[in-house]
């Protein structure tokens, strides 16, 4: 079984080296294909339309034919998708790339994190923290891979096919380790009976919990978007240190990450997101309140180290939230919650864009601590909503 964890710990891995690879690149695709920044942004935002796209449908093919397949299929597709953007030679063919690239990530990440969920039934630990802190660590991976690639002056296309090289190799000697639970249609062939809870459109419980997404996805994306320029402008940091700003950010996620088992073993998951989301709000608070360039860095290290945990002990709550009796299920729940946090990718920068033009960069960061806030008074409204669900168990009540 520690076979399982890892080949799924590796497969977080490579979504995230993926995903730092190619955004890495992005000066040099848009000098490529000649990209203004208008025409670069609306090429952009054809990636975070691929993952609104994908999850909804991800969530229902693993649940019809199990994680593993999907999984294997959106890899492959991805690694099929990457070099393609280095053959790419105007904006719209640049967008439609991307388009097709947030297609395999997304579909890529619904089905990890249901194989994640899987896993955790299996061994009985809180790992889905330590799953994320693997795509943290391959985002981390692809960037530095992508900085080489640079320096050696390769280009895109050089760098992306290297990687989709080692990438197939790599799914190539996992995939035999991956979870493979059935899916509803071989269960169904073989004459098992599979009962489907209700609809997730229909549980508050699921809509509470993909409101926390919501609230992470945009927090952690303004974080992302803003925070070098915030300490390049608002705080005059020469531009060599301001790019650090993320780093600190990124590695304090990542390091809260890999504590993630034993913090909710000791705490629960609800505590946990309480807890980290009020660090979160209080870190970003501090960067943009109190005028000193250190502080703001401890306010990004705080930030990354309270959002770290909202994202994975959501997809765990949620995928518990699907739980059938046979040990089975959560399918559908993970993808449900994963589409309404993907709105936080598409809505999130042009609404924090348009904030940053009328009150500043300080004002961004602020709505996104408030942001992070909310997720506080949400983990109480899930609370009860898990209770309601609970208390008619005896008649068949889902339970999480």
């Amino acid at each position: 079984m520690l076979a399982k964890s890892t080949a799924v710990f590796v497969v977080f891995v490579l979504n995230g080296v993926v995903f730092g690879s190619w955004a890495a690149r992005v000066p040099a695709l848009a000098a490529q294909v000649g990209a203004t920044p208008a025409g670069l942004g609306l090429s952009l935002f054809g990636v975070s339309v691929g993952l609104f796209v994908s999850a909804p449908i991800a969530g229902r093919l693993c649940a019809a034919f199990g994680s593993r397949a999907v999984m294997v299929l959106a890899a492959a597709a991805g690694f099929v998708v990457l070099p393609v953007l280095g053959l790419t030679a105007s904006p719209l063919q640049l967008g439609l790339v991307l388009f097709g690239l947030g297609l395999t990530i997304g579909t890529l990440d619904v089905s990890m994190n249901i194989a994640a969920v899987t896993v955790i039934r299996l061994l009985d630990r809180p790992l889905m923290p330590v799953f994320h802190a693997g795509f943290s660590f391959g985002g981390l991976i692809g960037s530095l891979g992508a900085a080489f690639a640079a320096g050696m002056r390769w280009s895109p296309s050089q760098q992306f096919l290297t990687l989709a090289g080692i990438g197939v190799v790599a799914v190539a000697l996992i995939v035999t380790s991956l979870p493979a639970e059935a899916g509803e249609r071989s269960r169904t062939r073989s004459g098992d009976v599979v009962v489907a809870g209700p609809s997730p459109l229909r549980r508050p419980l699921l809509w509470l919990l993909a409101l926390i997404a919501l609230f992470s996805a945009v927090a952690e994306g303004a974080s992302a978007d803003w925070t070098a320029l915030f300490l390049a402008q608002d705080r005059g940091v020469p531009d060599s240190l301001a790019a650090a700003g993320y780093s600190v950010y990124s590695i304090a996620m990542a390091v809260a990450r890999l504590s993630g088992e034993p913090v909710e073993r000791r705490w629960g998951p609800y505590r946990m997101l309480v807890f980290g989301a009020s660090l979160a709000a209080v870190g970003l608070l501090a960067a943009v309140t109190i005028p000193v360039p250190v502080i703001a860095y401890v306010g990004m290290a705080f930030a990354g180290a309270g959002l770290a945990y909202s994202f994975p002990v959501t997809m765990s709550l949620a995928g518990a939230a699907g739980r059938r009796a046979d040990g089975t299920g959560g399918e559908r729940e993970i993808g449900f919650v994963s589409t309404i946090a993907y709105t936080g990718f598409l809505a999130g920068p042009p609404l924090l864009g348009q904030l940053a033009q009328w009150g500043g960069l300080g004002l961004t960061l602020g709505a996104a601590a408030l942001i992070a806030a909310l997720i506080v008074p949400t983990v109480a409204l899930v609370i009860r909503a898990r209770r309601r669900e609970c208390a008619p168990t005896a008649v068949g009540a889902p339970t999480v």
